[in-house]
């Protein structure tokens, strides 16, 4: 068996997958859940990960049955552009920012204003923007220096499982690449960007291509997770990274939009595509020779949970959307933009903000849970938009995440999108690109490609039906950003 491990938001989750590509064991911890001490503060326990991490692992090989499971690689993956410092012994100094955290636009106008805004995209491909890990490190040294100055690594959320795992600090390019630290172009950190932000090289972990073992389970690794000592790690990928692994995206014009807390339209290139509006991420795909471009929406899916948890508590998610597939496309008007924890692309706006636009007497609950699911559609369409700007081609979408396994999503993505959408077979997200990669690691497949030839599969193609109404109110959707704007600055 090869095992994926998925350091989400919500929870960790593991799986085991055989080598024709079956999934014959998951397991999922929940986390304890995201601390937000301050609007725009998201922080969470590097501790409560790797508990997570250890009872995913257990629940996994119990769920695999009787008999002895032989673990032949591990591979990981998860939520990306964490900041995660560590202390000279390998102590967490403090809890780690997280992908979400919007706190550092002063550090990022600071690292702008000293760099350059085109010098950054030449260096890195992007801008600098809260989410990235870098920004981060530099609010800890503005507001903490105390804990700055104890700071002697710095890793992302699956990179710190891993270290406590095998002892090794190790970081894959793909993961590497949402950091601000990476010559993304050249697949190597960049001195240039360290200097000028003043964070020593020596704090950087060893980089490593996705399938590259990397590193081995130690004795303190198996006792705390059951595996066997000396069990091949690779280094895997970010979330996005892997999760392309796991539907397939590796040639030009193959497209992913996946749906989970935050959103992401997923392009594979065969060289760095840099937006030089740094509207879109460009990094190294988790295929070695690879890049990719996305766009990511950050209340995607967090979205529908917000409503749920606000507005419908005592509802499943299943009662919400056939409620919402009871209303027409186009939710008669009422619209919803996702920006519940500021926007990334195409906006580059930590201070956006969510709402409800249109609203009527005459609209139902369902009107409002179609109009979020919509809501973030079209949010991922300004992805789609930008890649026709750029001349990233799309062939073929699949689809991934939540917003994949309810089928009025599927439809309304098809519909919004104006394009016919896939869906695998075997969705597995994360955990199962990550396992793809551990297994390309150990010579189960002879390349990344060739192991998502043999184990990915499309189930199913859903054509679009209501393109001219969505096309419609994408154009509404496109005016709500500019006006809510006007009102959050003044």
């Amino acid at each position: 068996m090869l095992l994926g491990i998925d350091v989400g938001t919500g929870g960790t989750r593991a799986v085991l997958v055989d080598h024709s590509g079956q999934v014959k064991a998951s397991f999922a911890s929940e986390h304890a859940g995201i601390h937000s001490e301050h609007i725009g503060w998201a922080e969470q326990d590097p501790e409560d990960w790797w508990r997570a991490a250890r009872e995913a692992i257990a629940g996994a090989m119990a769920a695999a049955g009787p008999g002895e499971i032989q673990v032949e690689a591990v591979g990981l993956t998860g939520q990306m552009h964490g900041c995660v410092m560590l202390d000279a012994e390998g102590q967490v100094l403090r809890p780690a920012l997280i992908w979400c955290d919007q706190r550092t636009q002063p550090q990022c106008d600071w690292l702008t204003d000293k760099i350059g805004f085109e010098r950054l995209i030449e260096l890195t491909c992007n801008p600098a923007l809260p989410n990235f890990t870098l920004t981060k490190l530099l609010w800890v040294r503005e507001h903490q220096p105390q804990i700055f100055a104890r700071i002697a690594h710095v890793l992302c959320p699956k990179d710190y499982v891993r270290h406590r795992m095998t002892g090794e600090f190790a970081m894959d390019m793909q993961e590497a690449s949402g950091t601000l630290l990476l010559d993304v172009t050249n697949r190597r950190w960049s001195a240039e960007m360290a200097e000028a932000a003043g964070i020593p090289m020596h704090w950087l972990p060893r980089l490593f291509e996705g399938p590259e073992i990397c590193a081995r389970i130690n004795a303190t690794g198996a006792q705390a997770t059951g595996l066997a000592e000396g069990t091949p790690v690779a280094a895997g990928a970010g979330d996005q990274g892997a999760g392309a692994v796991g539907m397939g995206i590796l040639a030009p014009g193959s497209v992913s939009a996946t749906i989970g807390t935050s959103g992401v339209v997923f392009a594979a290139t065969d060289s760095p595509v840099k937006d030089r509006l740094g509207r879109l991420h460009t990094f190294c795909h988790a295929a070695p020779g690879r890049w990719h471009v996305m766009g990511v929406t950050n209340g995607a899916g967090l979205s529908l949970r917000y409503f749920r948890d606000t507005f419908a508590p005592d509802s499943s998610y299943d009662a919400l959307t056939a409620r919402a597939a009871e209303i027409p496309a186009g939710s008669d008007g009422l619209m919803w933009a996702p920006y519940l924890f500021g926007e990334r692309t195409p906006h580059l706006d930590p201070n956006a903000r969510a709402a409800f636009v249109g609203i009527t007497a005459s609209h139902t609950q369902g009107h409002f849970v179609r109009a979020v699911l919509e809501g973030v559609a079209f949010s991922l369409r300004d992805t789609f938009t930008l890649f026709e700007e750029l001349g990233v081609p799309v062939k073929a979408i699949r689809l991934g995440g939540g917003g994949a396994r309810g089928p009025l999503w599927r439809q309304i993505q098809a519909d919004v999108y104006g394009h016919s959408v896939d869906l695998l077979a075997a969705e597995e997200g994360g955990a199962f690109g990550a396992a793809l990669l551990a297994g390309t690691g150990i010579g189960v497949w002879k390349s990344v490609e060739a192991a998502c030839a043999a184990t990915v599969r499309v189930a199913e193609t859903i054509p679009p039906i209501d393109v001219p109404v969505m096309n419609e109110a994408y154009k509404q959707y496109r005016r709500i950003y500019p006006a809510l704007h006007e009102i959050t600055r003044s």
